[in-house]
């Protein structure tokens, strides 16, 4: 954590760059590199002053990076337009992109097959309940509030209100010291399967939109082939890779060279991601599946995991990439749109069935003595996973406008601070509520 006498610095910077941007931005310099310095100087340092922030009041560092970039994106408000033009800049738009497919990766190299198969059925079932519940109630509200817009934008709503981010809920457990509780194994289990499920749906669903923006047309076969194709890739990825995984990584453990390690992860990772997008699935998929085929036993035979992990050797860079998404995924937020009661209606409405969605999940706890409240509360923040989803669907078109527009995007990033925020102190509340029943 950043202490407050290295803030100062931070804030000192930023406001360097406010000052220099505009005549930085507006001179012809032969370098392309150097217009992206400072719009890295200024996005990490904006990050990193989010960061702080948030942490300081108890929040993720996640949100504090979501609203810097919201701050920073609609500084014209004010009159200051000199970092407009990063909100458009290709090469932070690739950075970004490949921060979102590293922090996949992390999130499936935080989880094995093996753990998948061993949560048990009420693991299973809450993950189910807490997918198709908040899908199909968030394709009814898009139908109602949306109603000019084609269904396909209604479903990828429902798709966005799938998606769980267990890294909130897993800090607050730790935090409390109830990691190893019934609530836990369960929230943490249905978690995992909550991800492989929600990016089954991701993909289908952008699969058939992109099949309607193509003109060919969309019957239930190819909704069919489409979901097929999702399942297939994930399950064919994770059963070859478990069983090439050990004899490729043999191979490139023979190669004695610094940074073998790390290489060998991001090649495989990398591979995997690039696959998926050649069977018309999002890269994250590829990436997710390539962290979950990665276990322990893959990477023992390398010199350097005697002294370190994969896991520590990607940090420094996903600490480099994965906050430039955040950022940027905040820059896309339009504050202007806020003053359409409609975008606001529209905000409020799919808070509430986020919320609603995921205490449905509860009902899927098969045991006696658990906390299904607990359970619900647990599952209902969406974070990093629902921008990801969100920006997936910016970036997809039907008949030349994005599936998601600025109008919706907005109301569905002011979904995911919410969630985000109440989550923590709502957990807390449930947790010490059941032991002084206990007691």
């Amino acid at each position: 954590m950043l202490s407050a006498r290295r803030v100062h610095p931070l804030l000192i910077v930023l406001l360097a760059c406010v000052i220099a941007a505009p005549r930085a931005l507006a001179s012809q310099h032969g370098d392309p590199v150097v217009p992206l310095l400072l719009a890295l100087t200024v996005v990490l340092v904006s990050a990193k002053i989010g960061g702080w922030i948030a942490t300081r009041i108890h929040q993720p560092a996640v949100l504090g990076e979501l609203v810097a970039g919201i701050l920073i994106g609609n500084l014209g408000l004010v009159g200051f337009r000199g970092f407009e033009p990063f909100q458009t800049d290709t090469t932070l738009s690739i950075l970004a992109g490949l921060g979102v497919i590293l922090l996949l990766f992390e999130v499936g190299l935080d989880s094995t097959v093996l753990e998948m198969m061993q949560v048990g059925a009420s693991a299973l079932l809450v993950a189910l309940l807490g997918v198709v519940t908040p899908f199909a109630l968030g394709w009814l509200v898009g139908a109602w509030l949306l109603p000019d817009r084609p269904s396909y934008v209604h479903a990828f709503l429902g798709a966005v209100l799938t998606a769980t981010s267990v890294g909130i809920t897993a800090r607050v457990l730790r935090d409390l010291d109830a990691s190893r509780t019934s609530e836990a194994k369960i929230i943490l289990g249905a978690a995992v399967i909550d991800d492989v499920l929600g990016l089954v749906i991701l993909a289908v669903v952008s699969g058939v939109i992109a099949a309607a923006g193509q003109g060919t047309g969309v019957s239930l076969t190819a909704i069919a082939w489409v979901c097929a194709k999702a399942i297939g890739f994930l399950a064919g990825a994770i059963l070859l890779g478990r069983l090439l995984a050990p004899w490729l990584f043999r191979i490139a453990a023979l190669v004695r060279v610094r940074g073998i390690l790390l290489t060998t992860g991001l090649i495989f990772c990398f591979l995997l991601s690039y696959l998926a997008a050649l069977a018309d699935l999002a890269p994250i998929v590829g990436a997710f599946a390539a962290g979950l085929v990665l276990e322990g036993s893959h990477l023992e035979r390398f010199e350097e995991a005697k002294e370190t992990t994969l896991e520590s050797l990607l940090h420094p860079i996903s600490t480099f990439l994965v906050p430039i998404f955040f950022v940027m995924t905040g820059m896309r937020v339009s504050l202007e749109t806020f003053a359409d009661p409609a975008v606001i209606g529209l905000a409020a409405a799919i808070t509430v069935i986020a919320w609603v969605g995921k205490q449905a999940c509860s009902l899927g706890v098969l045991q006696r003595g658990v906390d299904r409240l607990t359970v619900g509360l647990g599952m209902v923040p969406r974070g990093e996973v629902g921008l990801i989803f969100a920006t997936m669907g910016a970036t997809l078109t039907l008949a030349g406008q994005p599936v998601i527009g600025p109008a919706t995007y907005s109301a569905i990033v002011i979904m995911v601070i919410v969630t985000t925020l109440v989550t923590p102190p709502a957990l807390k509340w449930s947790i010490e509520r059941q032991r002084r029943r206990a007691a």
